[in-house]
């Protein structure tokens, strides 16, 4: 399995742009990949930084999978 920090850089070298940390966390809570929920979550039922339903989910979903 990919660490988040692996994860952000072959999205670096690939696209010239950055991921967010909480945008992998996301998809991978959607996959079932987490296995706990953060203890400074303010909230158990909402994510203050979604993933975004465009390029970003799809190439993640792709790689998580």
């Amino acid at each position: 399995m990919m660490t988040y920090k692996s994860i952000q850089e072959l999205y670096k070298e690939t696209f010239n742009r950055t991921i967010k940390t909480c945008w992998i966390a996301d998809v991978k809570r959607e996959l079932g990949q987490t296995t706990r929920k953060s203890y400074n979550r303010l909230d158990d039922n909402t994510v203050k930084y979604p993933c975004p339903n465009d390029d970003v989910r799809n190439w993640l979903i792709q790689l998580l999978s």
